[in-house]
């Protein structure tokens, strides 16, 4: 087996991307999920709307390995969109619905945190699903997009419905991680 960069793979590993905003992803939503990718033998490549270095609305930054509008979804196990408040300005657009649909369409495991669950409600995929989004009391803009599009809004933590995972936030980042690699095994 060979993975996108023309190397060999870890046998049997599988393979995740992670889609995170160039500018304000949320870090704890991106590195948290990795560590615990990596230590359990994924393999890990990241996708952002630009290539170089991501900047985290806390400082932390990541290398783009491949621009989101060139991500060919059948080379992955898993899709996994991180939130921040970036997730809006640069993810929430056709390359990111596209991949969504592609995602659903081919069977794979996909996963959105924080804000991005909005992101695959617009793409149209989570009509009559359950899903939870990062809303506060001030306010509850996600989950009326996710309710606009036909989602069943939980007020759950992490919710997985079929082969989809959404998460409300940065505290559920490690428990999301782990229903991830859960739901690949």
């Amino acid at each position: 087996m060979v993975n996108i960069n023309g190397n060999p793979a870890k046998d049997g590993a599988r393979k995740i991307v992670m889609i995170i905003a160039f500018k304000d992803f949320k870090d704890e939503e991106y590195f948290v999920p990795r560590e615990i990718f990596d230590k359990a033998g994924m393999e890990v490549k990241v996708t952002s709307n630009k290539l170089g270095t991501a900047q985290g609305i806390e400082g932390g930054e990541v290398n783009v390995d491949i621009k989101l509008s060139d991500l060919n979804v059948s080379e992955f196990d898993a899709i996994v969109f991180i939130g921040g408040s970036g997730a809006p300005a640069n993810l929430d657009n056709q390359d990111s619905y596209g991949i969504a649909k592609d995602a659903m369409a081919q069977n794979k495991l996909l996963a959105a945190i924080c804000i991005s669950p909005a992101i695959l409600a617009k793409a149209g995929i989570l009509n009559g699903k359950k899903a939870t989004v990062w809303t506060n009391a001030l306010n509850k803009d996600a989950q009326k997009v996710l309710e606009e599009n036909g989602a069943i809004y939980q007020k759950d933590s992490i919710v997985q419905d079929g082969k989809i995972i959404t998460a409300d936030g940065p505290e559920a980042a490690k428990d999301f991680a782990e229903k991830i690699l859960d739901a690949l095994k």
